[in-house]
């Protein structure tokens, strides 16, 4: 079954300016629709790598939300448990400056619950045949300790990533249930309650080792957008990552891209310095690109040693 995500599914819209963007005034551009969701936005990443994911999550029964599905499947996403809901998908407006970067954005949440009902009734033939689990830890509570207990049941990693900091400050004793939580570093300054902004990645590295090490949490990733990501273990290992030099078109998704990365090599044996390297190179190729070309690699051009499905 590859790797399995579970998560939500957005619509995005974004707004572009065309001339040099104005805080407090009208800008002329042009707005674009977009799937979106950091849970399916990995399980896109991760199956065009050419590795066959399974994505847990909802659509509405809209035709968005059809949309949704079919081009999933198209990207060879396993969508056999995708649920069709009332209010299961959620939008993203968010408004963009010249350099690619949000300026302003506003979120409606989907209603996720019903995900706990795909995971009573096919939870265990999902995580059998699992490699690995992404599991957003900000959706709610009890779809992240079923989550946690079926991974437990049937011996897979859990790896995380965060959508809403604010929601998953509530859960910081999860951390301690997840094989890799990967993060930005102002969502690192939050779950810390510390302002990293001045660090440079060397410095960044160490904070990081120290608070796992307290914590508990077995491993985390900080991305520091520009400078890179830095990672650290529990027992003791940390270093850095430097990011790829890009021109930047658009950094929406990077996260998400780099996260996917992430849990493929960690799922198929590589280690964190090397699971950062794949993460940069996802994410570098989504910065580049637009919606319309998506970027796709075999697994033996991310050092992957293993045969790619029919």
């Amino acid at each position: 079954m590859g790797i399995v995500v579970i998560g939500a599914v957005f619509v995005d819209v974004k707004g572009y300016p065309e001339g040099n963007f104005i805080p407090a005034g009208r800008n002329a551009g042009w707005v674009e629709h977009v799937h979106g969701g950091v849970g399916r936005n990995v399980a896109e990443d991760i199956a065009n790598c050419e590795l066959r994911p399974t994505f847990v999550s909802l659509v509405d029964e809209s035709g968005d939300g059809g949309d949704v599905i079919k081009k999933l499947n198209n990207h060879k996403v396993n969508t056999d448990y995708i649920w069709k809901t009332r209010d299961g998908m959620g939008t993203w407006l968010a408004v963009f400056d010249n350099h690619g970067d949000v300026v302003a954005s506003i979120s409606k949440r989907p209603n996720l619950l019903p995900i706990v009902d795909i995971l009573d009734t096919h939870g265990d033939e999902i995580f059998a045949n699992a490699d690995s689990v992404v599991c957003e830890i900000d959706i709610d509570k009890e779809i992240v300790k079923r989550v946690f207990r079926l991974a437990q049941k049937h011996g897979k990693k859990v790896f995380s990533v965060v959508g809403n900091m604010s929601i998953a400050l509530e859960r910081r004793d999860f951390l301690k249930s997840i094989d890799c939580f990967v993060c930005n570093i102002q969502e690192a300054g939050l779950l810390f309650f510390d302002d990293y902004s001045d660090k440079t990645p060397m410095e960044m590295a160490e904070i990081l080792s120290a608070k796992v090490m307290a914590a508990q949490i077995p491993s985390m990733i900080v991305t520091m957008g520009g400078d890179g990501a830095v990672y650290a273990d529990m027992h003791g290992d940390k270093g850095w990552c430097p990011a790829r030099k890009v021109e930047v078109k658009d950094t929406t998704g990077a996260g998400d891209s780099f996260c996917a990365g992430v849990a493929i090599g960690l799922t198929y044996g590589k280690n964190l310095q090397e699971a950062c390297e794949i993460g940069s190179m996802l994410a570098a190729s989504v910065i580049v690109t637009t919606e319309s070309v998506c970027p796709r690699f075999l697994p033996r051009e991310l050092g992957l040693d293993m045969d790619v499905e029919d």
